[in-house]
């Protein structure tokens, strides 16, 4: 058989010898390709790898091409034009954001009637007409005549046989307690104080004054303290930074301040107290002794960080700061203005909402991954496993 092979390639002419090699090239070629396909999905399906890959990404996101430094002189020149300009824009900007601050403070005084009003509905200070308690129903929820009188009576019995409740019982403490942001700051101690709460309203700055807000918290005389409103105001800048204007992203708060509680005694709910007891170390004798220790409460909203006059903060104090400054916002923005809406629930619904369509499209996403995987040939499910070694602590 070796002889007939050698004599057919001895037979074949130079020419078709070619085509033979240039063949023999190109599978060689394919199978290189294929090799290296299988070699990199194997690579990525490796998470330390993956990891690593992420990493260096990280470290190019935004980092210069290099393509600016080789520019001339000339054109560099004009690059500084377009930076002076840039700085102009970002104090048009903050004039804007002034102007806006403006027009908040004159549409609040068109809504605060209208919070006024509600404020006096929630703690009975007004009874709202058969009008005004009107609300039409949804299409899908609309009932016969029938049906409404036989709920109406029904209504009217329960009615009969409770005692009828003044205003909105626990409107606000409701409203903290179905908001995450506003829950997570909630202890169990606090909420039998903010029953007594009655009203949250904003304030603005007056005109010609620095621009800031204020947030102020109205109860009703209670056992707990003795102020009749709590005050958070907080102060901000709306201008560019002369060390850095391209920063420049709208107002920011600068800092915040809250009114003093004035707590009965035994009824800071701030502090706690605790028993140590302490071991004497020649005699052996052990003492037990009584410390006052600050205690987690939404109280402590009223007492966030002060800001030195350098603006320099320890990274505690920065956190805690962050985090306040997104709940005045918060509260400001959203709160105040839909409070019914977040003590029903229809707020929630609607933000809810939002994220279950982002989680929907990763979910998705997700599903087409794994069904890819399980197409795939050389798809190795032990590889996506992390090993005790990957799992183990450095």
């Amino acid at each position: 058989m070796a002889d007939i092979d050698n004599k057919d390639q001895a037979e074949m002419d130079p020419a078709d010898m070619e085509d033979v090699e240039e063949v023999e090239e190109e599978e060689t070629v394919e199978n290189s390709k294929s090799k290296a396909r299988q070699l990199t999905e194997q690579l990525m399906q490796n998470p330390q790898i993956l990891a690593a890959l992420q990493e260096g990404l990280d470290g190019l996101n935004g980092s210069p091409s290099g393509y600016i430094e080789s520019l001339p002189k000339v054109v560099k020149r004009r690059i500084n034009a377009l930076k002076n300009l840039q700085v102009k824009c970002a104090h048009i900007e903050a004039k804007f954001y002034e102007e806006v601050h403006e027009l908040e403070r004159k549409y609040a005084a068109l809504y605060q009637p209208l919070f006024d009003k509600r404020s006096e509905i929630v703690k009975a200070a007004y009874e709202p007409t058969d009008e005004e308690c009107e609300w039409k129903a949804d299409e899908e929820e609309e009932l016969t005549d029938e049906m409404k009188e036989k709920a109406k009576l029904e209504e009217e019995k329960k009615d009969e046989e409770k005692e009828d409740p003044k205003g909105i019982p626990e409107f606000w403490l409701t409203v903290f307690k179905n908001v995450d942001l506003l829950s997570d700051m909630l202890q169990e101690h606090d909420e039998p104080i903010l029953k007594h709460l009655q009203d949250i309203k904003v304030k603005f700055s007056d005109p010609g004054q620095p621009m800031s807000f204020g947030l102020e918290f109205h109860f009703e005389p209670n056992d707990f303290f003795t102020n009749t409103v709590l005050t958070k105001t907080y102060k901000m800048r709306s201008e560019p930074d002369e060390s850095d204007p391209f920063s420049f992203d709208g107002p920011e708060i600068m800092s915040c301040t809250g009114s003093t509680i004035e707590w009965t005694k035994g009824k800071n709910v701030t502090l706690k107290t605790i028993k140590k007891k302490q071991k004497h170390k020649g005699r052996g004798t052990v003492r037990t002794v009584t410390k006052t220790v600050p205690n987690d409460s939404f109280f402590n909203f009223f007492t966030p960080p002060e800001v030195p006059e350098s603006g320099e903060l320890d990274e505690d104090s920065e956190v805690v700061l962050a985090a306040d400054f997104e709940i005045g916002h918060f509260i400001r923005e959203r709160i105040v203005p839909r409070a019914v809406l977040y003590f029903t629930g229809e707020a929630i619904e609607d933000d809810d909402d939002d994220y279950d369509e982002e989680g929907e499209e990763a979910d998705d996403e997700e599903g087409e991954e794994e069904a890819d995987e399980e197409n795939d040939p050389d798809y190795d499910p032990k590889k996506d496993t992390a090993s005790p070694a990957e799992c183990k602590p450095q």
